[in-house]
């Protein structure tokens, strides 16, 4: 009996296993008893006598004729030292002539017989074979050889074919008989066994015995030395899940006279993990003495499905991790619909009172949840004077969102100082590097004085922003000094302020380097880009007066900026210069 492995839980085992036991042992005795019932009395005595007319003993030709199979007949023919020089076709049987393959294969007719003649010259092609071999063998020996897979290339009207058969010699008296079934289909049977991964087994619910096929036990993962197993041993060796399916599957085969089929998870011993090291799907027939009576045998086919039962369940790993990253998703895009609203302003005409129109286009990253490091902000000051800002926060996704909010919020709390851009920047620097090495973030920070239709602003790290002017587009100069760090990166670090006036009809584009930048492509070409992209959409039409004008020109830009090479969320903010708007 195999012993039951480690890792089962002793009650529960001990019970499923005890149900399995006294399962097969009531079987038992219903098939001893069945026996004892059936088996037929002692043979009458005194036995008649045999009668003596009886026909006499056939010959050897007509025992050959009766052979169900192909037999050829050969007589060894030996030197005068007593080793054997040749071996002599003599004759064959009629199952030779009616199946003439091996004949046919080695060029030559069975049904032309034309006499004893060397088995190699009637049939030349076997030479090369491992007959010979086998013919010798069973001379020196006197015993039965193979059998033996014999194949070798023929010539057919078609080209070249492999013959094969399954070959015996048979010592018999001083002659030899060589018998032959067409193909190997024992051969062929084990190679397809092999291919699947399977095996059959038929357990005699008499006497526990089994009789497997060949690869019983390579299927189940036992080495050769290893007992077969009865079905109680099976139901040791499988895991305590297993233990129920197989008990339900016997009682449904002996008990219903139904096929089953169960999946059993087996420790063999042979597996490194602590699971299963095999899974083997059974399915499962009634033996029966007579239709509708006693099972007294279980015959089963057992298939190794541990790579496909692995393959599902990577699968079905798989599909769950989906549908988490799902619901992952969809739950960061929620965020991320709530957050933009909530970080990204929308323009409802605050500014023209001031003398700016605004206009904004924002292309999340694609491959994010739908908000990332972008941020801008245009909106009117206690002075009447005008905050415009355009940031990109290192990173994506809502871990960019989440620093781009800080600078955002931070930003509008320090422009009520009413302290200059510089300074706004400056402060700005230090929140970020406050904050960590990793909150770093460039950003352009601008005011329009309206009173002078002037627009100072500060570059930290950020593209300059572009001036659309009767036509022609012009990427405006850094700050005195070039423009600065990026946030976050060092602090104490001074800022300068460009200064740009504006007259009427002047459109200025802060944007960030997502609607531009391209991989590996150079940054003086990608800034010649938009420059392009702004002047065509400018010769399409010049913006007219108002805001949706404004916020259509804002698009086709974008539209002939965007496309699949985008790798980072983009931003596009305008703004037009129009003579101020005072509420009345």
């Amino acid at each position: 009996m195999v012993p039951l492995p480690p890792g089962h839980e002793p009650a529960r085992s001990r019970l499923e296993l005890r149900a399995v036991r006294e399962l097969l042992e009531a079987q038992y005795e219903r098939v001893r008893a069945y026996a004892e019932q059936h088996t037929p009395g002692p043979a009458p005595s005194p036995v008649p006598p045999v009668p003596q007319d009886l026909p006499a003993s056939p010959s050897g030709h007509d025992l050959l004729e009766a052979m169900p199979i192909p037999a050829l007949l050969i007589a060894p023919v030996r030197h005068h030292e007593g080793g054997i020089r040749d071996f002599v076709h003599l004759g064959h049987n009629a199952a030779a002539r009616a199946h003439p393959g091996e004949g046919q294969s080695a060029s030559s007719s069975l049904s032309a017989w034309s006499g004893p003649a060397s088995l190699f010259d009637r049939f030349p092609a076997l030479a090369g074979t491992a007959l010979p071999g086998m013919l010798e063998r069973a001379c020196h020996d006197g015993v039965t050889q193979g059998p033996e897979s014999i194949a070798w290339f023929r010539s057919t009207p078609g080209g070249p074919a492999r013959s094969n058969i399954l070959m015996r010699v048979i010592p018999c008296g001083r002659h030899l008989l060589i018998t032959w079934e067409h193909g190997d289909p024992l051969r062929m049977a084990l190679a397809a066994q092999r291919l699947v991964k399977t095996c059959w087994a038929e357990w005699n619910l008499g006497d526990s015995g089994i009789q497997p096929s060949l690869g019983f036990r390579d299927v189940l993962g036992l080495e050769e030395t290893t007992p077969l197993p009865s079905l109680f041993d099976l139901a040791t060796l499988v895991t305590r899940d297993s233990v129920s399916a197989l008990y339900q599957l016997l009682y449904d085969v002996i008990l219903r006279k139904h096929t089953a089929e169960c999946e059993l998870l087996l420790h063999t011993g042979t597996g490194t993990g602590t699971g299963a090291d095999r899974v083997i799907r059974m399915v499962a027939e009634p033996e029966q003495v007579a239709p509708g009576a006693l099972v007294w045998a279980v015959r089963a086919v057992l298939i190794d499905v541990t790579s496909q039962w692995h393959r599902r369940a990577a699968t079905e790993h798989a599909e769950r991790e989906a549908r988490q990253q799902r619901r992952r998703a969809e739950t960061v895009a929620e965020v991320a619909d709530v957050l933009r609203e909530a970080v990204l302003p929308h323009f409802q005409g605050e500014l023209t009172s001031s003398g700016l129109e605004a206009a904004v286009v924002y292309r999340p990253d694609a491959t994010e949840a739908g908000v990332g490091g972008d941020w801008y902000k245009a909106r009117r000051l206690p002075d009447d004077r005008l905050l415009v800002a355009v940031g990109d926060a290192r990173g994506h996704g809502l871990e960019a969102a989440t620093l781009m909010a800080k600078l955002r919020y931070a930003l509008a709390g320090l422009a009520y100082t009413e302290q200059p851009v510089e300074q706004l920047t400056q402060w700005l620097n230090e929140v970020a590097c406050d904050d960590g090495v990793e909150s770093t973030a460039t950003s352009i920070i601008a005011r329009y004085h309206p009173e002078r239709a002037l627009l100072r602003w500060t570059c930290a790290g950020h593209p300059c922003p572009v001036l659309l002017r009767r036509g022609r587009a012009t990427q405006l100069p850094a700050p005195p000094g070039g423009p600065g760090p990026a946030l976050g990166v060092l602090p104490h670090i001074d800022y300068t302020a460009a200064e740009t006036p504006l007259v009427p009809g002047d459109i200025v584009l802060l944007y960030s380097d997502g609607l531009v930048e391209r991989r590996d492509s150079d940054p003086d070409q990608d800034t010649a880009r938009l420059l392009e992209a702004v002047e065509v959409v400018c010769a399409e039409g010049a913006p007219a007066p108002g805001h949706d004008a404004l916020q259509a020109f804002t698009q086709r830009v974008v539209h002939l900026l965007d496309g699949p090479h985008r790798s980072d969320d983009a931003t596009l903010l305008t703004l037009r210069r129009i003579t101020a708007r005072h509420s009345t």
